[in-house]
Formats: structure tokens, sequence, C-alpha cells
């Protein structure tokens, strides 16, 4: 009797997932879009969090010469550099906009006297990631959006089949 009773339960876990691949399907399209969105949104928030931090070193500016340091990552590209009290400051989240640095070498940073970890490479800005920003929300419409009209155009040629 255990054994029936584990059987039906098999049985309507079956029914069950069938029943969500089935509604899954038949809203791919809108989910594929929806990512698309998603990361288009992610991106729009992303950027003008950049913005805000620019205005926040902009409005309480200093420079100091930083050291590109090993260890940095495609993630955060650390830099070390004194601030007026002679102290090393070594900011958590590494440098914006480190495009083509390399450990070693030295830059210009700017950087928010309030926040020190607040730290740019010196003479650039949100926009400087603008062009990455845009090729990352294209290549997102490009997948998921494609793919949904992929998804949608088969649909409609198996529908009039």
């Amino acid at each position: 009797m255990a054994g029936g009773v584990a059987g039906e339960v098999f049985v309507e876990a079956g029914r069950t997932a069938r029943t969500v691949g089935r509604a899954l399907w038949r809203g791919l399209p809108t989910i594929l879009v929806g990512l698309a969105v998603l990361a288009t949104f992610l991106s729009v928030v992303g950027f003008a969090g950049a913005v805000a931090d620019d205005v926040a070193i902009s409005r309480n500016r200093a420079t100091a010469t930083a050291e590109v340091l090993e260890g940095s990552t495609f993630a955060r590209t650390l830099v070390r550099f004194p601030v007026p009290d002679g102290q090393l400051l070594v900011p958590e989240r590494g440098v914006y906009y480190p495009r083509g640095l390399e450990p070693g070498t030295t830059v210009l940073v700017e950087y928010d006297r309030a926040d020190p970890d607040l730290v740019r490479v010196a003479g650039r800005t949100a926009l400087s990631g603008l062009p990455l920003t845009i090729g990352f929300v294209a290549l997102a419409w490009a997948v998921f959006g494609g793919a949904a009209v992929l998804v949608r155009r088969r649909r409609q040629a198996a529908h009039h089949e």
C-alpha cells in the first residue's frame, strides 16, 4: 500500500511538472523579453550610480598620484594613494574607470575628500563606461529579444501547418 501512495505522489509530481513546463513554454517569449528589460534596467541603474559617484567626487574633489597594485581583477583594479594626513589608502572597491591600467604603474586619481573610497582615474567619468553599457544592453536585446522573436516565429509556422 505504501508503494501505491508513493506512486501516486510521483504521478502527481509529473503532472505538476508538465503543467509548469507548458506554462513556461507558453510564456517563453515574454520571459525572454523580460530578461532583456531586466538587463536594461540594471544597466541604467548602474550608470545612474556611476553618475551619482562622479557628482560626489566632483563636489569635494581632491587629487593624488596612485600606484596600481597587483591582485587586480576584471571586477576591480586596486590602487594605493596618499591622503593629506599622510595615510596610504587602498579603496576596497578599487578605482572607477580603470581601463588600460597596469600593475606597477602610477596614475593620477580624483577622490571624494569626505569618502576617499570613492576614487576614479582623473579625467574619466561615467561617460567613459557608457559605450560598454550600451554594448551590454544591445547584446542583451540581441540575444533575448532575438530568441523571443525566433520562438514566436516557430510557433506561428507550426500553427499554420
